[in-house]
């Protein structure tokens, strides 16, 4: 959907951009110009991707602070995740810390070889290990489920969004939309259409990724209640979790969706509004509480 969605627009950009041109250009003409481009928009979005393959972990790592955790650093987060995996009949993940004393954790990659699970220092000191379980499993849900593929690829596309709807700004505000004459006052009206539908197309892209994410947290607790069998012991860690789920080191909030909670600084949950909540990462804690109590 989303590859359509990005040669829709862009095929709409180069339309719109011909009716600023003094000759008369044809619809056949813009056709030709866009196939004529159209292995250099593919060869971009492969690009792109392949980036965010090869580059995505590293990325992750310098964005959260978290480094790998040795095995004889702490035994007990390893043999934690050791059982999980085994009653999952999964393959192990890699673990990471962040040296962070607040409660927060999350899983990242896109395949076996990047699979990891972070979790924070304040999170594996301050959780029993009932409640560690529990957090684990439902970041093990996510990795099974492919949610944390879903996601990459969801804030990659995101970014092209982004990257069309800037480029029409700059094209609408360096090129002749105040000029004078019929022509000229129809192409400006044409760039503005298209700088409106390429801002829809980004924010109906972002209101996919939230809804996406929104659910999958939903999935995840239930996986993880079902693989624990002890939903309490979840509803008991994301009530300690909400207390101080605030990591220093996130800054970006397409990372700060990762985590099990939101922990961008300054974030406020009270009194959302439903417009509001459209664009929150995660279902609000007290909800999910609610649902796992009545497991």
């Amino acid at each position: 959907m989303f590859p359509l969605v990005l040669y829709f627009l862009t095929w709409l950009f180069f339309f719109l951009f011909s009716l600023q041109k003094e000759s008369q250009i044809t619809i056949a003409d813009v056709n030709s110009s866009f196939i004529r481009v159209f292995p250099w928009i593919t060869a971009g979005v492969i690009i792109w991707f392949l980036v965010a393959y090869f580059s995505h972990s590293a990325m992750i790592k310098a964005a959260t602070g978290s480094r790998p955790l040795a095995r004889k650093e702490n035994k007990r987060v390893y043999n934690l995740v050791e059982n999980l995996c085994i009653a999952a009949g999964m393959k192990m993940p890699a673990v990471n810390i962040i040296e962070d004393d607040s409660l927060n954790a999350f899983a990242s990659g896109i395949d076996d070889r990047t699979y990891t699970i972070s979790l924070s220092r304040g999170i594996i000191n301050k959780l029993t290990d009932e409640e560690l379980e529990a957090v684990i499993a439902h970041e093990l849900t996510h990795i099974r489920n492919r949610d944390v593929r879903l996601l990459i690829i969801s804030i990659v596309f995101v970014g092209i969004f982004a990257f069309i709807a800037e480029t029409i700004f700059r094209s609408i505000r360096f090129s002749s939309v105040g000029s004078r004459g019929k022509k000229g006052g129809g192409a400006g009206v044409a760039m503005l259409i298209a700088l409106v539908l390429a801002i829809i197309g980004y924010f109906v892209a972002m209101l996919i990724r939230f809804a996406i994410s929104r659910k999958r947290e939903y999935l995840a607790d239930a996986g993880a209640a079902e693989l624990t069998k002890r939903p309490l012991a979840l509803a008991s860690a994301l009530r300690k979790v909400a207390q101080d789920p605030t990591i220093e080191a996130v800054k970006r909030a397409d990372v700060a969706q990762m985590f099990i909670e939101n922990p961008q600084l300054g974030l406020k949950k009270e009194h959302v509004s439903p417009f509001a909540s459209l664009f929150a990462t995660h279902p609000p804690i007290e909800k999910r509480i609610a649902i796992l109590e009545q497991f």
